[in-house]
């Protein structure tokens, strides 16, 4: 087990991408938070995982909801060793619609919430001076524009600088800031957003997610599943010596 005895949080896990995390993670001998804004629904998921996962309350927005879900862990395992920035939201219009609101939003989950997540974290593993590994959730949106999806792109474009930057930065203690780009990845997130692009693209609902899976070199959409190879190589010892990274994980969607 390549994460035995590892401390782990990962936000936004009680459902889709980031439960999967948590499975495999456990599977990997590690303790895992399920921490999410939905408290029901990550203690439905902790306990579904079994007694290595435990539930936290987690607002991403909230800087007294981040110190606090970092305190719990502390105080339950000792520390943070791993950290998923997984927390995100997803929107699309036209240029020409998009809103503050809307923008506002996407920013402060996707970018402030990782950026401050990150923060507390890196403050917690640099005072138990033992390291630590961060993985930030990017996408294939944040490597191009797209034209109904320009803050979304926009704020994980965000992620891959910030990634950049904080790798850099923290390296020196330790602690290794890396970032996985997903392309595609089917779930339950991906009926509303088919239902937006089938509302500005004039599309029958589920044309648009057929087509987008037909369109990746592998030959389907990604699974939740595809990224966790990635997200055990990135928490584990193996990627010592990798840093301020991110790597794509979408069927050949886009090479860089």
């Amino acid at each position: 087990m390549r994460l035995e005895g590892k401390s782990a949080l990962i936000t936004g896990s009680a459902r889709g991408i980031g439960k999967t995390f948590a499975e495999r993670y456990v599977q990997e001998g590690a303790t895992v938070a399920i921490a999410d804004i939905d408290l029901e629904r990550a203690e439905a998921t902790a306990a579904e995982i079994g007694p290595s996962a435990y539930a936290l309350d987690l607002d991403v927005t909230s800087q007294n909801s981040i110190d606090a879900a970092v305190a719990a862990v502390e105080s339950r395992t000792g520390g943070i060793d791993i950290l998923i920035n997984n927390a995100a939201l997803f929107d699309l219009a036209p240029i020409v619609e998009i809103t503050r609101d809307s923008f506002q939003r996407l920013f402060d989950i996707n970018v402030a919430g990782s950026l401050f997540m990150l923060q507390a974290a890196a403050k917690s593993m640099i005072r138990r001076g033992s390291g630590g590994k961060i993985i930030n959730m990017a996408s294939q949106a944040g490597r191009r524009g797209e034209a109904l999806v320009g803050v979304y792109c926009a704020t994980k474009a965000a992620i891959i600088s910030l990634t950049q930057s904080a790798g850099l930065d923290l390296i020196r203690h330790g602690i290794n800031v890396n970032a996985i780009a997903p392309g595609v990845v089917d779930g339950e997130h991906w009926d509303g957003v088919d239902a937006l692009f089938a509302r500005y693209e004039g599309l029958q609902p589920g044309e648009k997610k057929a087509a987008v899976g037909k369109a990746v070199p592998y030959g389907r959409m990604g699974t939740a599943e595809d990224l966790t190879g990635m997200a055990v190589f990135l928490a584990s010892a193996d990627a010592d010596y990798v840093v301020a990274q991110t790597y794509n994980v979408d069927g050949g969607n886009w090479m860089s």
